[in-house]
């Protein structure tokens, strides 16, 4: 490796063990488990007609100095009070990332009043939060371009019209967790995966698109389903439970097609079919640096993605105040070795049942079994998160109805 001065001193990568090396410093960075993160994503609608386009000027007026700079590119994008971060996404969807913290509760109040604020400021504008996880009334149209959605859009389009529903109509929630102790990884890496189909069914909210029923519980995972396997397939499965999670990362990164190449121009798009480790070989005018692998990253869209934590990508947004419900049941689920164990060996017998998950949700049997075992265990591991008596209550509550629900499609 050699350091280049015309890259701003970032690394130059002179050939796959570099990039090998680079991955495993970056993508799994182990410690005690103690921070959680959320990501929540809503499409955005005029609150006297959800069918009526709303465009980026509109988004940029009701935003104001929290507008990310692909909206605004004079805004300071400004934090919200509790620190969450706002970003618009191609389709005009608006995502909070809230920091993550050691308490859930914390996690839960921070993000709240920052979703309150952010209600305000769309309210203002005659702007509504959506309630699911696709677009129930709107068709796919682009409200944000940028070199990157461009090039996006062109890879995509090659596979059909799955990657321009994702872009402009799902909106998701997202929840962070630690990679944990070396000892753990494997196994937290594993169920991470493992609770994936049963929770997706369990939350699923995006069974409308375009004011139709698409016949899929989750038309949003059935979109990131039908993209792109090289970049949107999840990297453990029951069959290679044997993997090294950091070699698989690191395999799955390598031979992923690039989805673009930053330019000074508008135009990012690569040759087709072109890997991260053909690039390395030499394939492109220049050689990759660090900055573009981990740009290249940020193109993989895993149910699970290691970003020195792991970022669980399978939940549909959910409606209102819901979103706290998920969140808590994966927290508990992970909140200790022992019930972390028993979740993956709950959820290990359907795994790999991600296409039936956002088809059929829990009206599939064996994901609505796996669903009510993880709502007990989560039950019973909820006091570990030390809610206050309130919250724990109203969660409580919230995880024996969808309990419930998940018994009546087990029968």
């Amino acid at each position: 490796m050699v350091m280049s001065p015309e890259l701003d001193r970032v690394t130059v990568l002179g050939d796959e063990a570099a990039a090998r090396g680079h991955l495993a410093r970056i993508c799994f960075k182990t410690g005690p488990p103690t921070l959680t993160g959320v990501e929540l994503e809503w499409t955005v609608h005029d609150a006297a007609d959800p069918t009526r386009r709303v465009d980026r000027e509109r988004l940029r007026e009701a935003l104001g100095r929290h507008s990310p700079v692909t909206v605004d590119p004079t805004s300071p994008a400004d934090e919200l009070r509790r620190g969450g971060t706002v970003t618009v996404e191609p389709g005009g969807q608006v995502e909070i990332s809230a920091a993550a913290r050691p308490s859930v509760a914390a996690l839960i109040l921070a993000t709240e009043a920052d979703a309150a604020e952010l209600r305000a400021l769309l309210d203002a504008a005659g702007l509504v939060l959506g309630r699911t996880g696709m677009d129930p009334w709107r068709s796919p149209r682009p409200v944000v371009e940028t070199p990157r959605y461009r090039a996006m859009r062109r890879v995509f389009d090659r596979r059909g019209p799955a990657g321009r529903a994702m872009m402009y109509s799902t909106a998701g929630l997202q929840v962070c967790l630690d990679v944990g102790e070396p000892g753990q990884v494997a196994e937290r890496w594993a169920a991470a995966h493992a609770v994936g189909p049963p929770l997706l069914a369990a939350f699923a909210t995006a069974d409308r698109h375009a004011g139709r029923r698409t016949g899929w519980a989750s038309a949003r995972m059935a979109a990131w389903l039908a993209i792109d396997p090289a970049r949107t397939r999840p990297v453990w499965s029951p069959g290679r439970a044997d993997r090294d999670p950091v070699a698989a990362w690191t395999e799955y990164a390598l031979a992923a097609p690039l989805l673009c190449v930053r330019d000074d121009g508008p135009d990012w798009s690569t040759p087709p079919g072109v890997t991260f480790a053909d690039w390395l070989a030499g394939a492109l005018d220049r050689p990759p640096t660090t900055d573009d692998l981990d740009y290249h990253l940020s193109t993989l869209f895993p149910p699970v993605r290691p970003r020195g934590y792991l970022e669980l990508r399978y939940l549909d947004a959910q409606p209102g105040r819901e979103w706290t419900v998920p969140l808590a049941v994966l927290a508990a689920l992970f909140a200790d070795p022992a019930t972390t164990r028993e979740a993956l060996a709950a959820a290990g017998p359907v795994a790999d049942r991600w296409s039936a998950a956002a088809r059929r949700g829990l009206a599939e049997r064996p994901l609505a079994t796996a669903a009510a075992t993880l709502f007990d265990l989560a039950l019973a591991a909820l006091p570990r998160l030390d809610l206050p008596a309130g919250l724990h209550d109203e969660i409580d509550r919230a995880i024996r109805r969808r309990r419930a629900v998940a018994e009546r499609g087990h029968r």
